[in-house]
Formats: structure tokens, C-alpha cells, sequence
């Protein structure tokens, strides 16, 4: 599997959108990998996780043909990682000489707001609705949609991708993985660990992850058989409240086998 990562910050973006502290200062200096997008990532050309606000930017930037991707898959609804309005754009007035539909995979209020904007052409568009710990075949993967801590509000997804014979943790938005998750993975084996962490050094652990918590995951992975010395480990959803820079970030994690993702990073397993 190829996964490129199209953007790696938190909501607000990094440096964040109106922000003037001292770390989204800084992030604008150095510029490069310190300047990161909203999440969302694509893999093998084919399934497309999440449609952040900042989606059309990914596509100028990487030079992406998202007309061709016919799978979108949804961790949940808040704006940074669904942003339905701009969806509308693949309908056929504005979209010429791409495959219909769209199938887009989400909860149920992802669902509810698919409903609420792409009404007029639901012809472009199919909506499944998912249900955790329920494997479903899209496009050439396996995915099995697991809770998440994240929304008490919402039912949030974290995601286990299979391919051929690898396999991988699609992990963000998610504080420490709620007890059925943790149970549904006690025997798997994983490939690609991609952890949200995005309260850094803050000692927090609920609804997102922190430093600490995405290197006792990793420990804990290791310790059970889920990883091994082959797999790869990848922190990203990172905030400005952080105010680490991505060679801080590096200088923290790397010494622990746990990579720290930037926009546009690829990982192939």
C-alpha cells in the first residue's frame, strides 16, 4: 500500500488560521514541513480518507486527479475532515468526463449532512452508512471501521485497512482507544500505525493524543505481537498548542521508532 498524507494538522491548521502566538510565528519562518493542512490522506491512488476544507489545496498542491477516486471514507463529521460543500462540485454541471457516483462511507450524521447538501444530485452520489467492528469491502480493501474516543456526541471511527497481505491502523481523531477497540485489535497484525497526536507534550489523552500516549501504544503494540521491528509507526493531527516545531517533534518521537508525519509525506508498506 502507498499512503500519502495530504495534511497533518488539528482544525485550526498549523500556524492556524488567525493565529499570532509565538509557535504559529515561528511555523510561518521556517515554512517547509512546518506548515501543515487539515488531515486527510489518500491511498493507492484509490481511497480517499476524509475531505477537509483544505481539499482543493491538496489538489493543486499534489497534483491530484480526485475525479478518478470513486471511494470516500469518513473517520467522522466535524469540519476540518468533512467538509460537504465541496462536494458538490463532482456533480455532473460542474464535474465533466469522470465516473459517477462517489460512494461515501461514514456515520450517521456524516450521512445526515451528505443528505442535506448534495440533495439535488443524488445520482453523483452514493452514501453507506457504517457501523463499528463490521468489516466492508471498498474498492480493493477491507475496512473495519473502530471506535474511537473522540466526540461523545458522535459515533467516531478510527479505521483497520487490509490489502492483499498488509494491513494497516488508520488512528486519528482518538484519545486512548476505547476498551472494545483495544479488544478487536489484541490479535491483529499491523503493517502501519498512524497515530493521532496532537496535544503533544500537554498531559492529556482523552479525545486526542499526546506524545506520551502514542508512544505507549506503540509500546503496548510491541508488546502484544501487534507490530514488529518491520512495521512503521507515524504521528500526526498535530495543534499550534503544542508549540513544537516538526524538528522538535522529531528530536521527541524518533528516539522511540515513531516517525512524525508532514504534508504531502509517503509511506509505502
Amino acid at each position: 500500500m502507498k499512503i500519502q498524507l495530504l495534511g497533518t494538522a488539528a482544525a485550526e491548521g498549523y500556524p492556524a488560521i488567525f493565529c499570532k502566538c509565538e509557535a504559529c510565528i515561528r511555523a510561518r519562518q521556517l515554512g517547509g514541513k512546518d506548515i501543515r493542512t487539515r488531515t486527510s490522506a489518500i491511498i493507492d491512488d484509490e481511497l480517499k480518507i476524509d475531505f477537509p476544507p483544505d481539499s482543493f489545496h491538496h489538489v493543486l498542491t499534489y497534483n491530484l486527479d480526485l475525479g478518478r477516486i470513486q471511494h470516500l471514507l469518513c473517520t467522522h463529521s466535524h469540519h476540518d475532515h468533512f467538509y460537504p460543500e465541496d462536494l458538490t462540485m463532482r456533480a455532473p454541471v460542474f464535474a465533466h468526463d469522470i465516473d459517477y457516483p462517489l460512494y461515501i462511507y461514514g456515520n450517521d450524521v456524516v450521512i445526515y449532512k451528505c443528505n442535506q447538501v448534495i440533495q439535488f444530485s443524488k445520482e453523483a452520489f452514493k452514501l453507506r452508512r457504517i457501523a463499528p467492528f463490521i468489516t466492508y469491502t471498498i474498492g480493493s480493501f477491507q475496512v473495519t471501521p473502530l471506535l474511537a474516543d473522540h466526540d461523545k456526541n458522535e459515533t467516531c471511527f478510527i479505521f483497520y485497512i487490509e490489502k492483499g497481505n498488509k494491513s494497516m491502523l488508520y488512528g486519528h481523531d482518538t484519545g486512548w482507544f476505547p476498551p472494545q477497540t483495544w479488544s478487536w485489535l489484541e490479535y491483529k497484525k499491523l503493517d502501519f500505525v498512524l497515530l493521532d497526536c496532537t496535544h503533544g507534550l500537554i498531559p492529556e489523552k482523552r479525545n486526542h493524543l499526546n506524545i506520551e500516549g502514542v508512544k505507549e501504544i506503540k509500546a503496548i503494540f510491541n508488546a502484544k505481537g501487534i507490530i514488529d521491528e518491520t512495521s512503521k509507526v507515524v504521528a500526526t493531527h498535530f495543534s499550534h498548542n503544542t508549540k513544537l516545531s516538526h524538528a522538535e517533534l522529531k528530536s521527541l518521537l524518533n528516539p522511540f521508532g515513531i516517525e512524525v508525519a508532514y504534508d504531502g509525506m509517503v509511506v509505502n508498506v
